[in-house]
């Protein structure tokens, strides 16, 4: 290959870089000491200056930087024709992207690399210093890395220490003050933040909370943030709340009073990647500030996020008590509400005067192929579902140890006499694996000294652990039986706790549906016996 001429009217473009990191470096690694120097050097060499390129808090390990790159495009466009950086770790510490511009693209283009620190000049093929070049930059890329695991050991350090390490605290509190840095409640947001999860309670969709806001005039976070510091917001926004915004606050559990830390972290310190990490690897800190909502609230906003139903608004802005609640009990698909045609002489009546109705949104939308009619009046299935509550609810009251009886035998299938019998068990279970440990023990110790032959001492170490291998897996699941149990017994407290107050109610209404309904089945129309399944939270299908 032709070896490439350089020109001797050089065109030039100082490069010059600062990252985070290196802000610990002091005075020596700032970006107007490397410009100092380099624009120096410029003009001790005559060569004329086109443009200095500064990428201030990049890290070297990509070349996505806005200062690389339009010095790139400059190169490849023959507006500057020399690259002069202070050392080679500046323009970059990825060995493998370093060693491809300056050995490949560079030359291509008749452009002269100068790394005056490390004294590399690509015009002296000579030069021991450009010889040691990829020695040089895999140092560069090593050290890049060993700085991001220090790094990311004192995050991880501080996380667990429970040093709150955050750029800004979210919406709704401060950074404060003390050692550990932890969240101030700045009221005027927390009150928002109150409403903001309040509404979502009582099962309004974010959608809905967001035009809440919006309609009141509600500032949005950053535009809250600006006017509280007098400072302009960072990013540029349409200043009106939505549905993201919405969701984001209400998964944060720093508002009820924890910090959850370490949730992400690089991909590699070479991307800016980020990736979202287990659940199980997060650093959890409970009460370590002032609470903005309550646990129960918390509670609460993440079993309607998990709740079958989302709910939908009606023409008039209303969700509906049972919206989204309703299954097809043959097909699984929700069931879709509808109008009936009911007529005044030759007008259909408004919409609000119609009656409503619900039938298998599978039927509605493919027909008797795709499942049967499962028509249902609203009215109907909203007094059946209401009889339900209210005679639930008065067996509470009436002799709730009784009630607690019959709901744990409906949820958990098993009798207060298999209790018994599973607590003996395993107790008898793990003193027989406890047994069993000794008698290995002693048969090994026996064929040591020679008191029995090696094939006893083999068939009897077989049988004991084939037993206990036996016995080991039958002690797992009566633990997780009795677990089970204990927490059936937890959620009967809790649906006992929630029901009682519902004895005498005269209406359903949603707050109410979503606090106690999980979904309910509905059986075809045209059967002798037609099936309702009402599923309630913490309950199930209660069929006694």
């Amino acid at each position: 290959m032709k070896q490439q001429q350089y020109s001797k009217e050089y065109k030039v473009g100082i490069y010059v870089r600062l990252s985070k990191e290196d802000l610990q470096a002091g005075e020596s690694l700032s970006i107007e000491n490397q410009k100092l120097i380099l624009k120096k050097h410029v003009k001790e060499q005559n060569w004329h200056e086109v443009e200095t390129y500064v990428d201030d808090g990049y890290s070297g390990v990509n070349f996505e930087r806005p200062g690389v790159k339009r010095l790139i495009a400059d190169v490849e466009s023959g507006r500057i024709n020399l690259v002069l950086c202070k050392d080679l770790s500046r323009f970059g510490r990825n060995y493998i992207q370093v060693g491809q511009y300056i050995d490949y693209i560079f030359p291509l283009h008749n452009t002269r690399f100068v790394a005056l620190g490390d004294n590399v000049d690509t015009i002296d093929k000579d030069n021991a210093n450009l010889d040691m070049m990829p020695l040089l930059n895999i140092f560069n890329e090593w050290h890049s890395k060993s700085t991001s695991k220090k790094i990311k050991t004192v995050i991880e350090a501080n996380a667990r220490a429970g040093k709150y390490r955050a750029t800004k605290a979210p919406y709704g509190y401060v950074k404060g003050t003390c050692e550990k840095k932890l969240p101030v409640i700045d009221e005027p947001a927390a009150a928002v933040v109150r409403k903001i999860f309040e509404m979502r309670s009582q099962g309004i969709s974010p959608n809905h909370i967001s035009q809440v806001l919006n309609d009141e005039k509600i500032p949005i976070p950053s535009d809250y943030e600006a006017q509280r510091t007098g400072k302009p917001p960072v990013r540029k926004s349409n200043h009106y709340w939505c549905k993201t915004g919405i969701v984001g606050i209400l998964k944060n559990q720093t508002y009820c009073g924890d910090l959850v830390m370490l949730k992400t972290e690089k991909q590699s310190y070479k991307t800016n990647k980020i990736i979202k990490k287990d659940e199980s690897d997060w650093v959890v800190h409970h009460d370590t500030h002032e609470a903005i909502i309550s646990r129960d609230l918390w509670a609460k906003v993440r079993e309607i996020e998990a709740s079958v139903s989302q709910g939908k608004r009606d023409s008039r802005g209303d969700t509906l008590p049972l919206s989204g609640m309703l299954i097809c009990g043959d097909c699984g698909y929700k069931m879709k509400m509808s109008y009936n045609n009911t007529t005044n002489g030759s007008k259909k009546l408004p919409r609000i005067y119609r009656r409503q109705n619900y039938n298998c949104g599978n039927y509605c939308r493919s027909g008797r192929l795709a499942c049967t009619s499962h028509y249902i009046n609203l009215k109907d299935i909203t007094q059946i579902i209401l009889d339900d509550i209210r005679a639930k609810a008065t067996a509470v009251v009436a002799d709730e140890d009784k009630a607690r009886k019959r709901f744990l035998a409906n949820k958990a299938q098993i009798t207060d006499k298999q209790l018994i019998l599973n607590q003996r068990e395993l107790v008898s279970a793990e003193k027989r694996v406890a047994e069993l440990d000794k008698l290995m023990q002693t048969v090994y110790e026996d064929k040591v000294n020679s008191k029995i032959p090696e094939d006893v001492c083999v068939s009897l170490l077989e049988k004991y652990k084939a037993e206990q291998s036996d016995l080991s897996e039958r002690v797992t699941g009566l633990r997780a039986e009795l677990d089970r149990q204990s927490q059936d017994e937890n959620d009967i407290d809790e649906f006992i706790r929630r029901i009682r107050k519902y004895a005498e109610v005269e209406e359903l209404d949603r707050a109410m549906a979503l606090e106690l309904l999980d979904r309910v089945y509905i059986g075809a129309k045209d059967v002798e016996v037609r099936e309702i399944g009402i599923h309630y939270k913490l309950l199930g299908e209660f069929s006694g």
